[in-house]
């Protein structure tokens, strides 16, 4: 998949784009190359595959978490990701979804119908539902469980979804007989020209109400507050989400239920700092544990570490503890690092008798210790 460009750069969005600024750009992208707008032009034709694959994946929270993380490799089998076809996804209706009607289907990327406008009693799937939560660093690293509340539509419970009072039904709409749309057939200078559009009766429904549902208010759905425990993967890291399949709104006439798609913030800890999957910190030490060498015990998410520090050890050195840094959101087998830098601490408030004894060491050593020191008096002495 090294040919192929960056989703990002496809669409001409920067990484941090929101939903509606990805539909923004799509929506203008698509009708630029569009077949139907570019007739015989292969390569508007291949601009326009590329957009709607581009679009298919950063549309998708979850799909788009992956391409965040691996770039291409994420849906290459041959690199260990999950095969991706664009061919899979209807994009006539991601189509239609945008603009709001008037794209029929277009099988392998092909034109658009015939300006038929979208049926309001064809199955629609739900929205989808954004919601954030914040947890603590430890628990990002191991995981934890949280219970969300968010709002959500659903069939109204009192009428089923239908928008009728209990007891009666909807009726068909006797001016598009149940079809949701009006055909009607205009003589032009070039013909016959038939119309489509959205029946103005029921408003595309198909349905009359003549008895609205008062708990709904004839629409069918209402919105309720909806309690979730969700479990949080261990190794997730801040500004990542996770998409909940199905828990969104919930879809009408037989259309699938939206996601519920959820950012994780992740607070920050006192000792660890975090770079992916491995983590950093200083570890304070005396000038004579770091002179002579010492073990000193090093902190980790777990349980403190006895590391065995060689003498000579000068402040600003980093030491590497493999596999003790934070577990792979992807991969639980695979953990991270955990690299820690020496600090030596330079005691304060000594006494006179602390002060003679640090002096007299002082002289003991003279120069002949001090490798360093010793090279940068030279320059003076030119």
């Amino acid at each position: 998949m090294a040919d192929k460009r960056d989703y990002y750069e496809v669409l001409g969005v920067p990484k941090t784009a929101t939903e509606d600024e990805l539909k923004r750009a799509y929506r203008t992208l698509a009708k630029k190359y569009h077949p139907d707008m570019n007739p015989g032009d292969k390569e508007a034709e291949a601009k326009f595959k590329e957009l709607n694959e581009a679009y298919a994946v950063l549309s998708d929270a979850e799909k788009r978490s992956k391409y965040d993380q691996y770039g291409h490799d994420a849906f290459d089998p041959s690199k260990g990701g999950v095969g991706f076809d664009p061919s899979d996804f209807d994009f006539g209706d991601i189509l239609s979804s945008i603009f709001g009607g008037g794209f029929g289907g277009f099988g392998g990327f092909g034109g658009f119908g015939g300006g038929s406008e979208r049926r309001q009693n064809a199955p629609r799937r739900g929205g989808d539902i954004s919601q954030s939560v914040l947890i603590g660093f430890e628990d990002a690293a191991f995981g934890c469980k949280r219970e969300i509340s968010y709002g959500r539509v659903v069939k109204c419970g009192d009428c089923g979804g239908t928008g009728a009072e209990k007891g009666t039904s909807p009726e068909t709409c006797q001016t598009c007989r149940g079809t949701g749309q009006v055909t009607s057939t205009q003589r032009t200078p070039f013909g016959m020209m038939q119309t489509t559009h959205v029946c103005d009766a029921c408003g595309g429904t198909g349905k009359i109400i003549k008895n609205p549902c008062r708990n709904c208010r004839g629409h069918g759905y209402i919105k309720i507050t909806r309690k979730l425990e969700v479990s949080i993967p261990a190794g997730i890291d801040n500004g990542q989400r996770i998409a909940l399949r199905g828990e969104g709104d919930e879809g009408r006439n037989g259309g699938a239920a939206g996601d519920l798609i959820i950012t994780v913030g992740v607070k920050s800890h006192p000792t660890f700092e975090r770079d992916g999957y491995d983590l950093y910190c200083e570890v304070p030490v005396t000038f004579a544990e770091a002179t002579l060498g010492a073990k000193i015990k090093v902190p980790t998410l777990t349980d403190p570490v006895e590391y065995d520090m060689p003498e000579g050890t000068e402040t600003g050195t980093r030491f590497q503890l493999r596999g003790r840094g934070i577990q792979n959101v992807n991969n639980p087998n695979r953990k991270g690092d955990l690299y820690f830098t020496v600090n030596i601490e330079v005691p304060r408030n000594l006494n006179s008798q602390q002060k003679k004894l640090l002096s007299d060491f002082a002289d003991a050593c003279g120069e002949n210790n001090y490798a360093k020191r010793k090279k940068f008096r030279r320059l003076f002495d030119r």
